[in-house]
């Protein structure tokens, strides 16, 4: 597997932090597991980038003039596609999604490497666009982006946007109808070409009952109405799955969730907010309940204790077994910890009981116990405590980093547990103020320097001996020291 290209200068490394997610969210839609979307990813962002500098070094004839080519992001979703025919002819076939390789062994997958003028229509008009008002059209549309960050990200006024996105729409129209007049195509379908045109320009033009039912059979017609009607919301579908062929409008569906998790439907987050990610506002739920939970149990537990009972037991005077231990209040302990932004429960966390909140008062300088372990409250300072009624996982970690350029870096995490997971939680700490901004095969929350990374919907259960293994995006600055203090579910992890 090669290892991702460097970045040249800002702007590339920039393009990496941008593009790095959409092209992973494509390569996992594409693979059979998560390791096989990491190695996708990868290559095609190596395979992406090579052609994108190629068609830097080698501009267009004439003056001002560049190589036709689609803007980066697509360039790269299609290199994705590319890399995954590779996997196909070259035995590699078995890491990819069974639709996808009867969609690659198809005559659907062929109209993207056969002749120009019999390709998918979305893909010669968005190809033939300049790159910057191509780049405002995806962006927007298939993205889903608001404009205000789309203009950010261009560097065009927020105030004027709407107004050029209209006219970027508009050009496109033209770019495809020009390109379906000139599509080599049957006797009937020219026939329907003039009043395909006239009846795509106005939302509220009705469409003849004989055109409709031409559209319902011929696929080349269809997808020239798609990418010619501006209304009713099409294009974004026109786009994904013209330019990106098999799983684009699962891709786009996927960007759009993410875009409203991630933005909060445009509204910016704080500068000391988690980062965003899909499993942040679940997390945020259940954090809240432990707390609250806690809390309630704490209170309880005080109460009991101030009750007038027998110093070790029940009024009659008779103590029942562990009541030494369960009587003691929860509150008294200075050991004790409740659940904090910096310790972020994955999804399947369970609120504590109260057995597993409590400490014992009689210790010397107590050690706070890990989440998820409980301590025997009535213990001698000489006597060691009994064990935990959770056995302690043994685990070891990697921290690899895999590329870094000025202002980010690239980094997986790889945790090997010695027992079986049904879900699973890996914390660790920065010393030097790194920031994660995204993030793979898990979802993640950050906390000043501690960061918290939880299971996937997909990759909850990890056999005993296994590895369970994340990647992630960050930026730093002065120096980038591995993450430190690493655990699992709580408990500590050596390295290996």
């Amino acid at each position: 597997m090669p290892d991702l290209p460097t970045p040249h200068d800002a702007a590339e490394a920039a393009l990496f932090s941008e593009c790095w997610d959409a092209v992973l969210s494509y390569a996992d839609l594409c693979t059979s597991g998560s390791t096989a979307a990491n190695q996708l990813s990868t290559e095609a962002f190596a395979l992406g980038m090579r052609e994108a500098r190629a068609a830097g070094a080698n501009p267009g004839r004439g003056a001002g003039r560049r190589a036709p080519r689609l803007p980066m992001i697509p360039l790269l979703l299609t290199a994705v596609r590319t890399t995954a025919a590779d996997w196909e002819t070259g035995g590699q076939g078995h890491k990819l999604d069974p639709d996808l390789r009867l969609w690659l062994n198809s005559e659907k997958a062929d109209r993207y490497t056969g002749p120009p003028l019999q390709r998918p229509l979305a893909l010669r008009g968005l190809r033939d666009m300049q790159e910057h008002d191509a780049d405002l059209l995806w962006l927007a549309e298939v993205e889903a982006l608001p404009l205000s960050v789309v203009a950010r990200r261009l560097g065009l006024d927020p105030a004027t946007v709407s107004e050029e996105l209209a006219q970027v729409r508009g050009l496109f129209r033209d770019r495809s109808h020009r390109n379906h007049l000139d599509t080599p195509m049957a006797a009937q379908c020219r026939s329907y070409a003039r009043l395909l045109d006239a009846v795509t320009r106005s939302a509220g033009a009705d469409t003849p009952e004989d055109l409709s039912r031409h559209l319902a059979t011929c696929v080349q017609c269809a997808e020239a109405a798609a990418c010619l009607r501006l209304h009713g919301g099409g294009l974004p579908a026109a786009l994904a799955g013209g330019v990106i062929g098999w799983g684009g409008l699962a891709y786009l569906e996927r960007r759009r969730r993410a875009a409203e998790v991630r933005l909060g439907a445009g509204r910016p987050e704080p500068v000391d907010a988690l980062p965003p990610n899909p499993g942040a506002q679940k997390a945020r739920v259940v954090r809240t309940s432990l707390l609250v939970t806690a809390v309630l149990v704490s209170l309880l537990a005080l109460g009991v204790s101030m009750m007038p009972f027998g110093e070790g037991g029940m009024h009659d005077g008779t103590a029942s077994p562990g009541d030494s231990a369960d009587r003691q209040p929860v509150a008294a302990d200075p050991g004790t910890t409740l659940p904090s932004a910096s310790a972020t429960p994955s999804s399947g966390s369970k609120a504590p009981s109260a057995s597993a909140t409590q400490g014992s008062p009689t210790r010397k300088n107590p050690d706070p116990e890990p989440q998820g372990t409980t301590s025997s409250a009535a213990q001698d300072d000489d006597k060691p405590a009994p064990g935990p009624t959770t056995a302690r996982a043994a685990c070891t970690y990697t921290y690899t980093l895999v590329n870094q350029w000025p202002d980010g870096f690239q980094a997986t995490v790889k945790v090997t547990t010695a027992r079986a997971l049904d879900d699973w939680r890996v914390d660790w700490s920065f010393k030097d103020g790194q920031k994660v901004g995204e993030m793979w095969d898990a979802n993640f929350s950050q906390s000043d320097s501690r960061v918290t990374a939880t299971a996937a919907d997909y990759n909850k259960t990890v056999a005993a001996g296994a590895d369970l293994a994340f990647g992630f995006i960050a930026s730093w600055q002065g120096t980038n020291s591995p993450g430190y203090d690493v655990t699992l579910n709580g408990q500590a992890c050596t390295k290996a």
